[in-house]
């Protein structure tokens, strides 16, 4: 068994970023850009009425007491030269200042009368509410750097800017193989002895929560030659596989023996942790493949503490960091090992919850986070400071 901060960094130094791809970007939330990207054009691309008002050229001057409306302009209307600057021009938001206008006044803070304009602001000042050509960004100008997440908001951007699609670090492609002979689905009659599989759908649901989309799931009884087959086509199609279930060693646990069989190089098996120790990490090329346990809980937790990790590095996203947090409540334990504890979150303070049996699925359902009690750690009292991750909502 190793450390678990020898597993983390095992997981770090063998899991390189998948390589970039170009996709619309429509279809790039949550993705990591694999390039900069370099404005081309002005934003906005002329000069740009921020309010309904009126256009005014005001130049060095003082406000008129009025003046005489001449024209109209539209967003999207190029508007045609005015020669006489004197007058004023209806506006509207988003539309463009004509050539000789600098200022527009909104139109609460006017009046008309006989067809005069009278202005109602004793604050105009120069430019107000005109956005100038390239205020928020000017061509050729870096809009965002490789490595940006690209969020709604991003995405918004690169559309103002006309691009339509973009190199990114893609999500894994994943594969779950789920073993077990007493495994039956939802909705299924369970004969005595059998139970419902709730790690496809956990992990499935996970990794959706992650972003991926391109999921493969295979359920396989535990035969050594049905699921080295099974592991061989997915390690051909896929950017990682998880396989969940028979990776302790007793008499019907074939995980270990498959990997072997299709030449996967373990780069560790078995971590010194509660829950979750018979864990598993290998590598075949830049595939990566985890053996979790087959209890409910433990397999969520290896998940979050260990491949939502490597599926970050992996999309070449900024990788999961723990926090800190202050317990509640005291805490004791005798074994050299480091312990995953669901927990409740809120206002820097952290409890834990019943149920931390490693089969335990309902103790979840209530947490919001993950408590970490490190390896050496043996009595820490109420106030203690502890490390705990952050479970998505």
């Amino acid at each position: 068994m190793i450390p678990y901060a020898e597993a983390i960094d095992i997981i770090c130094q063998r899991t390189q970023a998948l390589t970039s791809t170009i996709k619309p970007i429509s279809d790039t939330l949550g993705l990591v850009l694999a390039e900069d990207i370099y404005s081309p054009i002005d934003i906005p691309g002329f000069d740009q009425s921020a309010m309904d008002g009126y256009a005014l050229c005001l130049g060095n001057e003082a406000v008129k007491p009025s003046y005489l409306i001449g024209g109209e302009v539209a967003a999207g209307d190029a508007p045609g030269e005015v020669i006489d600057t004197n007058i004023a021009i209806r506006i509207f938001t988003g539309a463009s200042v004509p050539k000789g206008f600098d200022t527009v006044v909104m139109q609460e803070k006017t009046r008309i009368e006989n067809g005069n304009l009278f202005i109602t602001d004793d604050l105009v000042t120069l430019g107000q509410n005109v956005r100038l050509q390239g205020a928020e960004i000017k061509t050729g100008t870096l809009a965002l750097p490789k490595g940006s997440f690209l969020a709604p908001a991003s995405i918004g951007y690169l559309a103002g800017m006309g691009i339509s699609e973009v190199s990114v670090f893609p999500k894994p492609k994943v594969t779950l193989i789920i073993t077990g002979n007493e495994l039956k689905q939802p909705g299924e009659l369970l004969d005595y002895g059998q139970v419902y599989d709730a790690n496809s759908y956990t992990l499935t649901a996970a990794l959706r929560q992650k972003g991926i989309s391109d999921i493969q799931v295979v359920w396989v009884k535990d035969e050594l030659e049905t699921l080295s087959e099974t592991l061989m086509v997915a390690l051909e199609k896929s950017d990682l596989v998880l396989l969940t279930g028979g990776i302790s060693v007793g008499k019907y646990d074939f995980v270990l023996e498959s990997t072997q069989k299709n030449e996967v190089d373990v780069q560790f098996y078995k971590v010194k942790q509660r829950p979750g120790k018979p864990i598993y990490f290998g590598t075949k090329d830049k595939t990566l493949v985890f053996g979790l346990p087959g209890n409910p809980a433990s397999v969520l937790t290896c998940f979050y503490v260990y491949v939502s990790m490597a599926i970050d590095l992996l999309s070449n996203h900024q990788k999961q960091t723990w926090t800190k947090a202050t317990l509640m409540e005291p805490y004791t334990k005798t074994n050299g090992l480091t312990h995953f504890l669901k927990g409740h979150y809120a206002d820097g303070l952290v409890k834990f919850l019943g149920g931390q049996e490693s089969f335990r699925l309902s103790s979840f359902a209530e947490a919001n986070c993950l408590i970490r009690i490190d390896e050496s750690a043996t009595i820490l009292a109420a106030g203690s400071a502890v490390d705990i991750l952050l479970i998505p909502s």
